[in-house]
């Protein structure tokens, strides 16, 4: 296992290690890449030099994405404004959706929860073309919305907190009930400070979802000022230096979130009262 670790760690390793080094370094190491056209025809050599350690420390590279470069503050904030809402409103509705399928008793409870399934099974790109489609008809295409409502409104998160509130003891609606509570009450007092778990893991996972989402911008979004950053990395291949330290960048929010919830997650299960 620690091998199988060490594997999986060691490109996040390279790349920041790699990211310390200066233009030179990355030229003289890393020049060869892009030239096997011209390595087959006996005018290159095709291998690289993977280094571990740089010769040489600098955070020149860092200077040029944070200070240097604008561009890239602007893509890291497109992205902040298209994460943050779709990760607040699918979890809100994700978690109201999921106490009415798990807790309530309606007519057609079922069959309503069988076509939430039915579209996490389709793949994403079936659903791209009716997205736009809708998009286009309520004038949104080319806005943030046409990519945060229907992240809002997705399945993944009602199929998961239902499967998490369903291991809920249904004795505590009971009681809430019994003290006059009613179901937001209830909601808000007892289901959410019982799922925080699953809200943490559900957090985790549409922000790595979303924060590394291409297709939609490339589709929704015309104006490439509006583009996230990870259209803006996947475009990024004419300077070494600045794509490896922009990648570090990158994935810190990702690194820190998780790191948070998942000392928060461990909290959340002592303190729900839920025993696994």
């Amino acid at each position: 296992m620690v091998a199988i670790a060490v594997l999986f760690i060691m490109p996040i390793v390279i790349t920041f290690t790699n990211s310390l080094m200066s233009d030179q370094e990355l030229a003289t190491n890393y020049g060869p890449i892009g030239q096997m056209n011209k390595a087959v025809a006996g005018k290159a050599n095709p291998f690289v030099n993977l280094k571990l350690l740089p010769d040489q420390v600098t955070l020149k590279q860092y200077g040029k994405v944070l200070v240097s470069s604008p561009r890239y503050l602007t893509m890291f904030w497109n992205s902040v404004f298209l994460v943050v809402p779709i990760i607040i409103g699918q979890a809100l509705v994700a978690a109201l959706a999921a106490y009415a399928f798990s807790k309530l008793q309606f007519r057609g409870r079922e069959s309503l929860f069988l076509v939430y399934v039915l579209t996490m099974l389709m793949p994403f790109q079936v659903t791209l073309v009716p997205n736009y489609l809708m998009a286009d008809k309520l004038g949104l295409l080319d806005s943030r919305y046409a990519i945060i409502l229907p992240g809002i409104f997705a399945a993944f998160g009602v199929f998961m907190l239902r499967q998490f509130m369903l291991g809920i003891p249904y004795a505590y609606i009971e009681a809430a009930k019994i003290d006059g509570a009613g179901h937001l009450r209830i909601f808000y007092k007892i289901m959410i400070p019982m799922i925080k778990p699953g809200l943490a893991a559900l957090v985790i996972l549409l922000f790595v979802d979303y924060w590394n989402m291409v297709e939609q911008p490339l589709i929704f979004l015309d104006d490439p000022f509006k583009q996230p950053l990870s259209v803006y990395l996947s475009n990024l291949t004419a300077e070494k230096g600045i794509a490896l330290a922009a990648s570090m960048l990158y994935m810190t929010p990702m690194v820190l979130l998780f790191l948070y919830a998942e000392t928060y997650f461990i909290k959340g299960v002592q303190l729900s009262g839920i025993k696994g």
